[in-house]
């Protein structure tokens, strides 16, 4: 009808102008446009196929007229000639002066407006009435995808002065379509609640408030039905195959029934398994990589997995687009298949360039000794990731990504591009507590991790609450040789109040200064050692328990000490905050000097996990185990470097150092020996898991302190709670809070239910 329409006008148009030519053909001496508006003469000649000199025959005519036409300024057309100059009459079509949208609040104006402005449809642009179909069209399919099929749209326009128009879009919503029923017809061997058991749809049920799962959309279904079909071709269903899907909705446009029609077929097992094709890595290494095997149920799952591990093993050696198809044959009578892996390696793929971009304040070199894939050397996948990881492990960049685009006109070359986005790597870290005896507590550290862009760290600490009188500063280097090895150095003053720190009665100030260095073994393992000089006065008060006035009575109250500590660290983390998977353990030990004022030793294991459920769960476990003790002329660990616990870094729920034996006069006395453990489930903040800096948890917490490393001494003393967990990367440091409920608490114990920190590390 529309085509029809057009054809009659360009035909009218056309003889109207065919009448006004008084010849069949004439020489153009000019160009004259009448009818305009708003559009310029200038777009016109630049549309006209016809310019001054040309000639302009009869036939000519038709194609001039369509070429203005199809720009879609103009409503009415028509040539005249005027002497031998051409006369170009035109009726501008309206402008759009104004779109209004009402009735939305499912989705956004500004959502609206971008959709219907990539269609044609905004303000200041050409109206057409064939555009503001596709309006309804668009508008119709943003709200179906929304699940709101009883969608009404009524479009107004209005004609205003000047030539425009005001469009109005008067939207009636309608309610959500809920899913009522899905249905899968066929199956025999498994029920329809295990199948349904992971698709993303489902009748409503009472967290769909939340997860809108039984809001229908077309592309969950279709990742619906291939997490159906993968579960079948996981379990042997070699031939299932999915006949038909009908989506019904009832009249009132309120409910929807999902039928699916499947057909199962056979179990297939697997007979034999084989590598064929240029396998370059030793066949007996690619075998370790393969996780099926005759006799096992086939499984497109964990042949999938085969392919992408010999993929991964030889991008490992330089063979980046390497493929590796799975060819199954498949023996209808018995029921088997034979499972070949042809591996094409293609050709070995070299770095020519590695390029970073975004580094504004870091330097160059920072960046580049953290690179583990050489340019100019073949490219290897698990150098470049693992270059990314260490990247992100600096802490100096909130984003690092990485791509690996091919040299044009070279087949064996790629180019690796890092793009990282910088963030504060100075820190204001702040602590802030509460006690029943000194109120408002607050300490506060200043760091800058990467100062001037070389990526060595200073800090500055300070504390003058009631507790503690503290200053330290401190310098590292990460770098001080090429290979990796660091060098830093401390300095400090700390004066402190155990008292008003929950512990027993009784002041210390210490002097210190110290050196150490951290020796890197290969990727993951690294040896640090330091040695420390430090002068401790220890003086009572007038509350002090026996056992600190008999400790200081027997060995007096100054004490100079040179200690020497070190420790091996092996650490596989993927991220040094908000950690998703790898591990990290730690063997630290240290000891004073023969001959210092006191003898004694510290030594502790440290081991943690990270466990990726998911894109966005993480499950981490945790254990820890610290003892000390004397020796020489010290018979045990001096009281006042025993070990606490309790509080937001171990047993959470229990108020801060309150755990473990007490002195004569009631108050937490710490122990020798202490046992930590574990187990957090982290998960994004509900309706923000977009937000990186930002996640929850729930957690189980165990601890326990005791004077002895006995097994039944550990185990009397243990203290258990559990409660929910929030973590916050903010600019001003991390926070971290929590709700714990201990759940064996002790006559003499001190809880607190909620507890906060802000500035420690996670």
């Amino acid at each position: 009808m529309k085509r029809n329409t057009v054809f009659h006008i360009l035909l009218l148009s056309y003889l109207i102008a065919k009448t006004a030519f008084a010849a069949d053909s004439f020489v153009v001496e000019d160009i004259q446009v009448r009818g305009l508006q708003r559009i310029s003469a200038g777009t016109v000649y630049n549309y006209l196929p016809v310019n001054i000199g040309d000639e302009f025959p009869e036939e000519k005519q038709a194609v001039a007229i369509r070429a203005l036409f199809n720009t879609g300024f103009f409503k009415d057309i028509s040539l005249e000639k005027e002497g031998n100059v051409l006369v170009v009459n035109v009726v501008e079509r309206p402008s759009v002066a104004k779109i209004a949208i009402e009735g939305n609040k499912d989705i956004k104006k500004e959502d609206l407006t971008e959709a219907l402005k990539k269609i044609g449809l905004t303000e200041g642009k050409v109206y057409n009435k064939q555009v503001l179909d596709k309006v309804e069209q668009e508008l119709r399919r943003q709200y179906f995808s929304h699940g709101k099929y009883g969608l009404k749209i009524k479009t107004e326009v209005t004609e205003l002065s000047r030539n425009r128009v005001a469009i109005r879009i008067d939207i009636s919503e309608g309610k959500v379509a809920k899913i009522k029923q899905i249905n899968i017809v066929g199956n025999n061997a498994f029920p329809n609640d295990k199948l349904k058991k992971d698709f993303e749809q489902s009748p409503t049920n009472f967290l769909s408030f939340y997860s809108k799962d039984d809001q229908y959309s077309k592309q969950k279904l279709s990742a619906d039905l291939e997490k159906l079909r993968s579960y079948y071709l996981d379990r042997g269903y070699i031939n299932f195959s999915i006949e038909s899907t009908q989506v019904d909705i009832t009249a009132d446009k309120k409910e929807i029934y999902i039928t699916i029609n499947v057909k199962e077929g056979e179990v297939y097992t697997l007979d034999k398994v084989k590598l064929n094709g240029e396998l370059i890595v030793a066949p007996e290494e690619l075998t370790k990589l393969v996780k099926v095997g005759p006799g096992e149920i086939f499984s497109r799952k964990n042949a999938t997995e085969t392919s992408k591990a010999i993929s991964d093993r030889l991008g490992n050696e330089g063979y980046t687009f390497a493929n590796v198809n799975m060819v199954p044959d498949i023996n209808e009578q018995q029921k088997t298949v034979t499972m070949t892996f042809f591996v094409d390696p293609g050709k070995r793929v070299y770095v020519r360039r590695i390029n970073v971009k975004g580094n504004t304040k870091t330097r160059d070199e920072v960046v580049r000794r953290e690179m583990r894939q050489m340019e100019s050397s073949w490219a290897a996948s698990n150098k470049i990731e693992r270059s990314k990881t260490r990247l992100e492990r600096l802490g100096y960049f909130e984003e690092v990504g990485v791509e690996t685009p091919p040299v044009a006109g070279a087949a064996d070359q790629i180019d690796v591009n890092y793009t990282v986005k910088e963030k504060a790597s100075g820190n204001l870290q702040a602590g802030v507590g509460y006690s029943q005896v000194q109120g408002i507590i607050f300490n506060a550290n200043i760091s800058q991790d990467n100062i001037f862009g070389t990526g060595k760290r200073v800090d500055l600490a300070f504390n003058n609450s009631s507790i503690m009188t503290r200053y330290n500063l401190g310098f590292s280097d990460p770098y001080y040789t090429l290979d990796g090895v660091s060098l830093g150095y401390n300095l400090g003053y700390t004066t402190r109040n155990a008292y008003a720190a929950n512990l027993a009665s009784y002041n210390t100030r210490v002097e210190n200064a110290s050196m150490n260095f951290g020796i890197p073994l290969n990727e993951f393992n690294r040896l640090g050692f330091d040695v420390e000089v430090k002068n401790t006065n220890i003086s009572s008060t007038s509350i002090s328990s026996t056992q600190i006035l008999n400790y200081i009575a027997k060995n007096g109250n100054h004490f100079a000490v040179l200690d020497v500590s070190a420790g091996w660290t092996h650490d596989t983390l993927d991220r040094p905050t908000f950690s998703h998977r790898g591990g990290q353990q730690r063997i630290s030990g240290l000891a004073t000097v023969p001959g210092s004022g006191l003898e004694y030793f510290k030594v502790t294991y440290k081991h943690q996990h990270f466990f990726p459920l998911s894109n966005d769960f993480t499950f981490r476990l945790l254990g820890e185990v610290d003892h000390g003790g004397g020796y020489g002329k010290t018979s045990e660990l001096p009281f006042f470097e025993n070990y606490y616990a309790g509080g937001t870094n171990d047993v959470r729920g229990f108020m801060q150092n309150t755990l473990g034996t007490r002195d004569s006069n009631n108050r937490p006395f710490g122990g020798s020996t202490k046992a930590i453990g574990k187990a957090e489930l982290f998960f994004p903040l509900p309706f923000l898991s977009e937000l990186k800096s930002v996640r929850v948890g729930t957690f189980l917490d165990g601890g326990t302190l005791a004077n002895s490393l006995s097994l039944g001494g550990l185990n009397n003393n243990f203290r258990y709670s559990a409660g929910l967990s929030g973590e916050w990367l903010s600019p001003f440091g991390a926070l971290a809070v929590s709700i714990a409920h201990p759940l064996n608490p002790q006559a003499n114990d001190l809880t607190q239910a909620f507890q906060f920190t802000f500035g420690s590390g996670f």
